[in-house]
């Protein structure tokens, strides 16, 4: 496949154009306007196409409309001396890569040749389902063949070679996190600090000190000056997990931080510039929470220039399989000394299961059964869904007597409290992550916990 279409209606420039490019190692294929350009793409595939916008016979949204028909992974860059918004809005609308102003600057030209040559390859190769890339960068393999697994791999490989802020959407567990240190290390910024900060785990009255910092003397017990996370992960990413639990009052100033690219530590003089990517990740639905106030509508949308949505286990067919088997491989060995297997009759217990935890809750019961099973296939009872686990209301072992809201509230407080028991379990007491396991806020964890005197 040639490398690059260079469409340009000027002689002399299209000549420069060309041999910078052939001189970086490109192979160049020419159009003098865009009818001979889109002729040129229906009869050629290519890995750029590089287009004036106003020419004879045609626009270069015309050829870019036809690039993209063509096949919708190429990216097409906009050469322009006359640039307007309107036509750039227009661009980006119909798909264009990226924008290039005249008189052509050699080195920017090139670089951004690179970059959409990386993005297509990223777009391509689905790199972060492969195993060799995990191996060389010591990054956990993101398992899956679904096409819906497929699509928010293909998403996060776009989005990390931009500077965009990303919102990561989902249920607990489904791993928000994994795709959050992808976007980083698919970025320029790999080589700079990756912190992850859960707004749901730090109390209320510290979570400004924790991002921001402070000063010397800024209040009582501030004995020395302390680096907020944002300036600590200077020139990298900052991870804002369960960004739906941060209080009003911080919203406002991380939004100012975001915009003005620098913060205030508590007590500070001035602003302090700081150069920051933000990946943020909720479970909750940050639309109807700034409906009801309890989120701020520009913070979101400024937040959300990048959604993606991670698709709950459920919704993932066979993937449940290959993530059972790579874990029963993985933390058999870890605990038993060698890989462990399933049983045709566990898979078809994982299948039949909705896993309601996700990801997470599927690893937790591997693990589990890999300690507790007396072989090393496990068995649906191993994995706790055996027959067993199927009993009706009258097996429970609660009082059914009364009235049906008085036993369905009995039932409520037995399921509560041995589910949350379970899961503070399963996490070693740890209940931040119990919360996410649970798909509930940090505070209402803890309100339950108090009720139910566990």
């Amino acid at each position: 496949m040639p490398d690059i279409l260079l469409v340009e209606d000027k002689e002399s420039l299209r000549r420069v154009l060309r041999l910078t490019l052939e001189h970086a190692g490109y192979s160049v294929s020419e159009a003098a306007d865009a009818r001979e350009a889109i002729n040129e793409i229906g009869r050629v595939p290519y890995k750029i196409v590089l287009t004036d916008l106003r020419m004879p016979n045609g626009s270069g949204l015309d050829v870019l409309r036809a690039a993209r028909a063509a096949d919708g992974n190429v990216p097409v860059i906009v050469m322009t001396a006359y640039g307007s918004i309107d036509e750039a809005v227009q661009a980006m609308k119909d798909g264009a890569h990226d924008f290039l102003q005249k008189p052509v600057d050699s080195n920017h030209l090139l670089l951004l040749v690179e970059r959409a040559l990386e993005e297509l390859r990223l777009r391509t190769e689905n790199i972060l389902l492969r195993e060799e890339w995990s191996k060389r960068y010591g990054f956990p393999r993101i398992i899956g063949e679904s096409e819906a697994i497929k699509r928010v791999v293909a998403e996060t490989q776009r989005v990390a070679q931009t500077e965009a802020t990303v919102l990561l959407l989902g249920e607990s567990g489904t791993g928000k996190e994994l795709f959050a240190r992808a976007v980083h290390h698919l970025s320029n910024r790999r080589d700079h600090p990756f912190v992850a900060i859960n707004c749901a785990a730090i109390p209320e009255t510290l979570i400004e000190n924790e991002l921001f910092g402070h000063e010397r003397g800024a209040f009582t017990g501030a004995g020395d000056r302390r680096l907020g996370k944002f300036e600590l992960a200077s020139g990298g990413t900052v991870f804002l997990d369960e960004i739906g639990e941060l209080p009003l009052a911080v919203q406002g100033k991380l939004l100012r931080v975001i915009e003005e690219k620098s913060v205030d530590r508590i007590g500070g003089r001035g602003p302090v510039p700081v150069d920051v990517r933000v990946v943020a990740a909720t479970n909750k639905d940050l639309r109807a929470a700034v409906n009801t106030g309890e989120f701020r509508g520009d913070l979101f949308f400024r937040l959300a220039v990048f959604p993606i949505e991670i698709p709950p286990l459920r919704d993932r067919g066979e993937d449940v399989v290959m993530l059972a088997r790579q874990f029963a491989a993985q933390l058999g060995k870890e605990l038993r000394g060698r890989e462990a297997t399933i049983s045709d009759a566990g898979i078809a217990a994982l299948r039949t299961h909705r896993w309601p935890g996700n990801v997470r809750e599927l690893e937790n019961a591997i693990e589990r059964a890999c300690i507790l099973a007396d072989d090393i296939m496990l068995e649906p009872r191993d994995l706790g869904l055996g027959p067993e686990d199927a009993r009706g209301p009258a097996d429970f072992g609660f009082d059914t007597t009364g009235t049906l809201g008085e036993a369905a509230a009995r039932a409520v407080h037995l399921v509560e409290r041995r589910k949350i028991a379970e899961t503070l379990a399963a996490h070693d007491g740890n209940k931040t992550r119990a919360a996410e396991a649970l798909g509930v806020s940090y505070k209402t964890l803890l309100t339950k916990i108090k009720d139910y005197s566990l």
